[in-house]
């Protein structure tokens, strides 16, 4: 693909990042902003004009689907060779080319799974055994090393960051030194260990050093606000001295810190480089403007550095219908309501591939599942790395490997092989049956993509692209609504997104409550639902868990702002579970109160402040003392907007106090007796 055609179709941000010389280049790219379509413009730019080879370009993601997408774009732009894998697969393979001489004698093997050592370490030290109590070690575990963090450094490590631990911070270091030492035993390697090994066989030894960046002269990473400090590890090991890097991330779709991600690589990246390029996409062409909006909303009440960094999308596309809201009686009702819904929208004509149901965590799935199946309404449940091992996706690789050669055209081939598995004309009934058949209709729509880019493919080749797939975990779209978590719906986008159960305590979760980091997580979380909308969008919460139950939950507080006043979800439920109490007011001008701010400070923005200005300076000087001591950020400890509505408000006790947003149970314990004290004081 010649230059002109590369640039074709590219808005003057996207052209400047296609077209930036090279050395380091910082793309900041909002949700739907054409991320994808500008790095691997991009790639195919710097191999067309010479200034790098195929072969010689690192492109790394943070999931293999985005990998395989990237490669399969890259293909259709005439260019092949480029090495785009996950930071782990990358790792993988240099650690086995590298190994005879860094380590020497045969490879460790790569462990399928930490639990069983983890065990064996946990019983050791009279730690407990059960699966959950195992998954909390192995997490514990996989945050350390992907933070650096030895374990003789994690209790240290947890007690600076105030981070929760599952058990007693020196019985989870044991159980990391434990679980290390079981595995060196057994010459086994993690995941994390490849990042590590690789690592270090770049850093301590100059010959493969010089080798590796012999092979590779320009990288490329995606979803820079993601990595872990052992990533960036890794990146500089394969830097060097050199500086030809392009990365691309957007803060305000920071979702992994708990895994220890950290987006300051990103928002330090033009310090680090201060000759970088820095251009930022924020025109969005995926949403409507109304979702769009929505978006911008919900990330305009962020705080934190994160958001001092954040785009402000852009939309692009033809108006659409404004953002629904819907409150329910109980979860069943609320599933039932998506499902009609779903129905309604796939008889009219929207395919069931284009709609999903996202929710906080997994175990909300049943309910969806369920709802669905009622209403006769094909699902999948989100986990791309399983449709290869579906029984009919294996049997249909097995007879399209037995096919060999052909004489028709590729897709015709492909749906004569199918017809014994189970593909027919027209769809079966019944839910499950249907959704065999829509993986079979799925690996037939596989073979239309490929003849696109190659229109002389046969059978042979047709089955060395679905292996590709099968071992990148790279799965085609299946003809049936999507059920997510929002965390694996990153990356991925849908004409119809519903976003369900927005609830205290379920979104912002229970356990962030009181942590104004992990709350402002939990809003990216949101944020990254709503920006997988491309034309509709639906919330919904239920103020019960079951029928007839007590109906005292609270709808998400970060709803606040985006609900119209005038939408008849605009009236919530009161604290004692009665329905259509009146939305909060502001205490001065009796206006509803938009944003989180005005709800912390119970008074719109721009009403007079009655705030104790003296009593106010007491209290900063205090949070600046603690945030010394601890040595974190001093909105850790509470925000500007707290402080300001302690002043203002003056609690006389603890329930006064838990009622400002952002004060919880956790900085009650820690916070509270102080706060107090210092109102007491000003008052005597």
């Amino acid at each position: 693909m010649t230059a002109p055609t590369l640039e074709a179709g590219l808005d003057d941000e996207q052209l400047a990042a296609v077209t930036a010389p090279r050395g380091p280049v910082c793309v900041l790219a909002g949700a739907g902003t054409g991320k994808t379509r500008t790095i691997t413009r991009r790639i195919a730019h710097l191999v067309s004009t010479g200034h790098v080879a195929p072969g010689q370009v690192l492109a790394v993601t943070f999931t293999a689907r985005a990998a395989g997408e990237m490669r399969t774009r890259l293909r259709a732009l005439g260019v092949s060779g480029v090495q785009a894998r996950t930071f782990h697969a990358a790792a993988l393979r240099q650690l086995r080319y590298f190994w005879p001489r860094v380590v020497g004698g045969p490879q460790w093997q790569l462990l399928d799974g930490k639990l069983r050592l983890v065990g064996q370490a946990a019983a050791r030290v009279k730690a407990g055994t059960d699966a959950a109590a195992l998954r909390d070690f192995a997490g514990e575990i996989e945050w350390a090393k992907a933070t650096l963090v030895t374990p003789d450094e994690y209790p240290a490590a947890v007690a600076k960051l105030r981070r929760e631990t599952p058990a007693a911070a020196e019985q989870v270091a044991a159980v990391y030194a434990g679980y290390e030492a079981l595995k060196n035993r057994a010459e086994m390697l993690d995941f994390d260990d490849l990042l590590l090994h690789t690592a270090a066989a770049l850093e301590e030894h100059a010959g493969v050093a010089e080798e590796f960046r012999d092979r590779y002269r320009c990288f490329v990473v995606d979803e820079y606000q993601d990595v872990t400090p052992l990533q960036q590890r890794v990146l500089d090991a394969w830097l060097g001295e050199r500086d030809d890097l392009t990365v691309v991330g957007d803060a305000n779709q920071t979702i992994y810190t708990f895994a220890g991600a950290s987006p300051r690589y990103l928002l330090d990246f033009a310090r680090r480089f201060p000759e970088a390029v820095v251009v930022r996409l924020e025109r969005d062409y995926r949403s409507t403007p109304q979702v769009v909006a929505a978006a911008n909303t919900l990330i305009g009440s962020a705080r934190g550095r994160v958001a001092g960094s954040r785009l402000r999308l852009i939309g692009q596309l033809p108006p659409g219908p404004e953002p629904d809201f819907a409150e329910h009686d109980d979860e069943p009702a609320e599933a039932a309501a998506a499902a009609k819904q779903i129905a309604r929208l796939i008889a009219d004509g929207t395919p069931a591939s284009e709609i999903a149901v996202l929710f906080r965590i997994n175990a909300q799935s049943e309910v969806y599942e369920q709802a669905l199946t009622d209403v006769g309404v094909p699902y999948q449940v989100r986990g791309g790395e399983r449709f290869f091992n579906r029984p009919e996706v294996r049997r249909a690789m097995v007879a399209v490997r037995a096919a060999g050669e052909v004489d028709a055209p590729l897709v015709d081939a492909v749906r004569a092989v199918l017809a014994p598995v189970g593909l027919t004309p027209d769809p079966p009934a019944g839910a499950q049956q249907r959704a065999q058949w829509e993986s079979l209709l799925a690996i037939v729509e596989l073979a239309e993509e490929l003849v696109a880019v190659e229109p002389d493919a046969g059978m042979p080749r047709f089955a060395a692209e679905l292996e590709t797939r099968a071992d990148a975990a790279h799965p085609p779209t299946v003809q049936g609504v999507t059920l997510a978590s929002l965390h694996a719906a990153k990356g991925l986008e849908w004409d119809v997104v519903f976003l369900v159960g927005l609830v205290e305590g379920t979104l912002p979760i229970q356990h962030a409550e009181g942590d104004d980091e992990a709350i402002e997580e939990e809003r990216r979380l949101l944020y990254v639902g709503i920006t997988r909308a491309r034309r509709r969008l639906a919330m919904s919460w239920a103020l019960s868990r079951q029928p007839g139950g007590p109906r005292r939950r609270r709808r998400s507080r970060f709803l606040y702002g985006l609900i119209p006043d005038e939408h008849p979800a605009s009236r919530v439920a009161n604290s004692g579970g009665g329905r259509g109490a009146p939305k909060p007011r502001c205490r001065v001008c009796g206006s509803p109160l938009i944003g989180a701010d005005s709800m912390k400070l119970r008074r719109c923005a721009d009403c007079p402040s009655d705030v104790d200005l003296e009593l106010l300076d007491r209290l900063r000087g205090w949070r600046a003392d603690v945030a010394k001591e601890q040595q974190v950020p001093a909105y850790v400890i509470f925000t500007d907007a707290t402080l300001t509505a302690i002043a203002e408000q003056r609690p006389a006790d603890n329930a006064s106090l838990v009622r400002i947003p952002g004060i919880g149970a956790r900085k009650l314990d820690r916070y509270g007796e102080a706060v107090l004290g210092l109102i007491a004081e000003s008052d005597s």
